[in-house]
């Protein structure tokens, strides 16, 4: 599991894990693109209380995406 800390800004739909700052989209209520450079490379799903990650391509790794997944999700329920 990755030891960085996503920074969310969920004003501008973007999410920050290292050096590298995602873009996020809406899919529907509970489910989301993440891309980087406008090239999706995953989704983010809120399901039974949990993020789940489901990586698009080999540009991230499945537990990058789940961290930014629950970053994300804890910022829209603050």
């Amino acid at each position: 599991m990755t030891t960085q800390t996503p920074q969310v800004d969920v004003g501008n739909h973007k999410v920050t894990l290292g050096a590298t700052t995602y873009s996020v989209q809406p899919l529907d209520a509970d489910q989301f693109t993440v891309l980087l450079e406008g090239v999706p490379v995953g989704r983010i799903v809120y399901t039974f209380g949990a993020a789940n990650a489901v990586v698009e391509g080999d540009a991230i790794s499945e537990d990058a995406l789940t961290s930014i997944g629950e970053a994300w999700f804890a910022a829209l329920d603050s």
